[in-house]
């Protein structure tokens, strides 16, 4: 019980730390509506997707709930990574920091995503199809 007191007092110290270097930033407000654009598109976008997900995956059957899980883990990491340049304003002054067009570059990766789980699920599924017959 006592480590819960200690991770918990770290993490109010952790939450006075980024307080301060918030309040030191020029514009902190910038930093709050990312912040409550990240919770909005988190509650408004992402979490819909997921719940619609999983009940499509228990529509289906007990079976492939994995397979659309892990996709979404693989989309959402890829978008979280790919969020900043996608939602920078404008370019930038040094053409070789983003030299890629990441907007059309991310989509590729969701079709790509989309694709191979809908490959793995269907082979998952005539290979056990095939098991069956036997």
């Amino acid at each position: 019980m006592a480590y819960r007191y200690v991770v918990g007092g770290g993490g109010l110290v952790l939450m006075g730390f980024g307080g301060a270097l918030l309040l030191e930033q020029p514009e902190p407000w910038r930093v709050a509506v990312w912040l409550a654009g990240g919770v909005l598109v988190h509650d408004g976008l992402i979490a819909p997707l997921v719940f619609a997900c999983a009940a499509l995956a228990v529509a289906v059957g007990p079976r492939p709930r994995g397979v659309p899980r892990a996709a979404l883990v693989v989309a959402g990491s890829l978008t979280v990574i790919a969020l900043p340049p996608l939602l920078r304003p404008g370019g930038v002054a040094n053409a070789t920091v983003l030299p890629f067009d990441y907007a059309r570059n991310w989509l590729l990766a969701m079709a790509a995503v989309a694709v191979l789980t809908l490959v793995y699920a269907g082979v998952r599924a005539l290979l056990r199809r095939a098991v069956r017959r036997r």
